[in-house]
């Protein structure tokens, strides 16, 4: 019984560590946006500066 115990609390520890890892991923891989993301966040594409203007991604850079 106290193996299952373990063993469950094992798998709940790594399945917990491995989604913090995807988050920080996801996270990491949206430091720069297309225009397209850009404008469906309610900004326009700032072309001099490569950011997005307003919106939820206001100040973001834009490849």
């Amino acid at each position: 019984m106290r193996i299952r115990r373990l063993l469950a609390a094992l798998f709940a520890t790594a399945a917990l560590a491995g989604l913090g890892l995807t988050t920080a991923a996801a996270t990491a891989s949206a430091a720069s946006l297309t225009p397209g993301e850009c404008e469906q966040g309610g900004g326009t594409v700032d072309w001099a500066t490569n950011t997005c203007k307003g919106g939820s991604f206001a100040g973001q850079m834009v490849d």
